[in-house]
């Protein structure tokens, strides 16, 4: 992403200020991807490697790409919330980039306790008739967290020796919903020596 198109954000959010980073590509843009990132009490902040990662990939592929912090991380006010409070969090973000750009399409994107917090969003809206295009999950903490359903079209990602969340954990809240599982072998939670893998699916699943 050319840093000419970042814009550091703050918006009024449920608790007070929130922010986030947004990197615009201009008038060829397709959709506003919404990024989570992983839980803040074990230091998950928008800066996360796998979440740039993916802002940059959505980036590459035309879309408005939003990074926020949740509550209580950088200068964003509030405190943890157990993904409560997070979920509203994402939802100011939706209706901020409602107001911006107006009807582009909306891919929610989350890692770990930041999907966790997606799936949730993606509930909130569809039960307001407002569903996302596309949810893209990776390292879904499925065990730490009660992830809700997801829409049977919804990109899942993770890695095969993930030892924060087993790939088995992942499996098994899937299995029920008949979800695909994208497997990236020998990743382990954060992707490391893996981020491009990991892009690869992506701009594969979403060109």
């Amino acid at each position: 992403m050319p840093p000419s198109t970042l814009e550091r954000l703050v918006i009024d959010g449920p608790t007070g200020a929130l922010e986030a980073d947004l990197n615009d590509p201009g008038e060829q843009r397709r959709g506003v991807a919404l990024i989570a990132h992983p839980n803040p009490v074990q230091g998950g902040t928008k800066d996360n490697k796998v979440v740039t990662t993916l802002a940059k990939t959505f980036f590459g592929l035309g879309y408005v790409a939003i990074r926020p912090n949740f509550r209580g991380v950088g200068a964003s006010s509030g405190g943890f919330d157990q993904g409560r409070g997070e979920t509203e969090d994402i939802l100011a973000f939706v209706r901020y980039a409602a107001s911006r750009f107006g009807s582009l399409p909306l891919l929610l994107a989350g890692f770990s306790f930041g999907a966790f917090v997606q799936t949730r969003v993606a509930q909130t809206l569809s039960s307001e008739n407002l569903p996302a295009e596309r949810l893209v999950l990776v390292g879904p903490a499925v065990n730490r967290f009660p992830a809700a359903t997801v829409p049977s079209d919804t990109l899942v990602i993770h890695g095969e020796v993930d030892d924060v969340v087993p790939l088995a954990a992942v499996l098994d809240w899937a299995r029920p919903q008949q979800l695909p599982v994208v497997v990236v072998p020998g990743g382990e939670h954060f992707f490391h020596g893996r981020l491009h893998v990991l892009a690869q699916i992506v701009q594969r699943h979403c060109a």
